[in-house]
């Protein structure tokens, strides 16, 4: 059972709030003098490379695809600055890794190939009779089929 400073990502994958590591700077946008003096951006850094809570199999998953948002260390970097809160920005951006980390360990189930049955076999093959059939009739008559 998870506590409050641990994070339920899945069924299995549970991290403590100790592995993510918050560096906060200046907003960019508007907000005039406020966006000036506040540090409301906020970035969370996770390593995914050296994570003990991660196994081989998942780490290799999150890696691969999630590479677009992690550096040549396997640091993992998230930012959000979409509001004037430093704490509201925090809770975005933990979401936002959550929901990242959800997607990037789900395993597609494997689709298993099945054959058509009969019926759909016969149906499909009626349906190619019946629409040669309606092209036959609409040639001109007098023309041979072999010419």
């Amino acid at each position: 059972m998870p506590s409050e400073t641990d994070l339920q990502i899945t069924d299995t994958v549970v991290l403590p709030l100790s592995e993510l590591h918050f560096q906060f700077s200046r907003s960019s946008g508007p907000g005039g003098q406020h966006v000036n003096r506040t540090a409301s951006q906020v970035e969370l850094l996770f390593d995914v490379g050296n994570s003990p809570s991660l196994s081989e199999m998942q780490r290799s998953r999150v890696l691969r695809q999630l590479r677009s948002y992690i550096d040549t260390h396997g640091i993992l970097h998230l930012t959000s600055q979409t509001t004037r809160s430093q704490h509201r920005n925090r809770a975005e951006v933990v979401e936002r890794f959550i929901l990242f980390l959800q997607r990037a360990l789900h395993v597609p189930k494997r689709r298993i190939p099945t054959r058509p049955s009969l019926g759909v076999a016969v149906r499909r093959l009626e349906s190619k009779q019946r629409t040669s059939t309606v092209k036959q009739t609409r040639r001109r008559p007098g023309l041979a089929a072999d010419e």
